[in-house]
């Protein structure tokens, strides 16, 4: 191996982007997309950086009440779109119901289970998306955020794209739509809501195990079950980036790097994008109105 083909971890946009162009599993991608739902199982599907893992937690914790005996949250909830790639049979045996997560829109997963999206205020799911890049696909502070905002979050605008297409069925039954923060603001509610939706009888006992368990404090403790090792063994030689990275996705931004600030340059770029796309579409002017209307219903 030649020092230029040794892993290394991207300090530039064009370093980085040609490390994700080799994220290529197209196989994996397509048995997912061909995977055949069962009527009760719970796909777990929002944007990335808005709570998936989370919801995952919630989901896996109210079927098993509370079992944690798992290498990595994947393992038990897996990820329709890497399964294959990662060795994990997509009909094996798990515990009622089924679930697995995915980060797909509503026009490409695949139909016929129930789904449940959490989304999440714009520029909070893009400072999350940097944090998670930070530090495993690229240096610590080397690529300016405002150059990764533009690249990877508003060029495509697949954040509002994934938002429009699941607010087109928000009144469809087997469709739950939470915001990541009434999550925060009472978690308690968002776990019955989930539990009420997938089928799960909550008891007493039941609801305080599951808000524990999926209590920051709890997962920060058990962070490595949530931390992605099993898809970074994958993904690592493949895209050619040195071994452990930090792909922990429970943080606390006090224990780590400062969260960056956005700029009001990308703040007013964020808002305009969110007029086009989802005020003129579907009403609401701002993601707060959004978050008002779904608390309603």
């Amino acid at each position: 191996m030649t020092t230029s083909d040794a892993p290394r971890r991207p300090t530039t946009l064009a370093e980085f982007l040609e490390k994700d162009r080799r994220f290529d599993f197209e196989e994996s991608r397509k048995l997912g997309l061909a995977f055949q739902p069962r009527a009760t199982d719970v796909i777990i599907s929002p944007y990335p950086k808005c709570g998936t893992t989370w919801l995952q937690q919630i989901v896996h914790g109210l079927r098993t009440r509370g079992d944690m005996n798992f290498e990595e949250i994947t393992a038990v909830v897996p990820w329709l779109e890497m399964a294959d790639a990662l060795g994990l049979d997509l009909e094996a045996p798990q515990p009622f119901p089924r679930a697995y997560k995915s980060h797909l829109n509503w026009n490409d997963v695949p139909k016929g289970g129930r789904y449940v999206i959490s989304i999440r205020e714009p520029k909070d799911a893009l400072v999350s998306f940097y944090r998670f890049f930070e530090g495993w696909w690229f240096e610590p502070g080397s690529i300016p955020f405002e150059t990764f905002a533009q690249s990877r979050f508003i060029e495509g605008r697949s954040y509002w794209r994934h938002l429009a297409s699941w607010l087109e069925h928000r009144s469809d039954p087997n469709i739950l739509i939470l915001c990541y923060e009434e999550m925060k603001a009472d978690l308690p509610q968002m776990v019955q809501a989930i539990a009420g939706f997938i089928g799960i009888e909550l008891d007493p006992e039941l609801l305080e195990i599951v808000v524990r368990q999926s209590s920051l404090e709890f997962m920060l403790a058990h962070e490595v079950q949530f931390d992605d090792h099993l898809i970074r063994d994958v993904v690592d030689p493949v895209c050619g980036l040195p071994l452990g990275g930090d792909s922990a996705k429970v943080t606390n931004a006090g224990l780590k790097v400062v969260r960056p600030e956005v700029p009001p340059a990308i703040l007013e770029e964020l808002d305009a994008i969110w007029q086009e796309e989802i005020a003129a579409k579907f009403g609401f002017p701002s993601y707060q109105s959004l978050r008002a209307e779904l608390a309603r219903l």
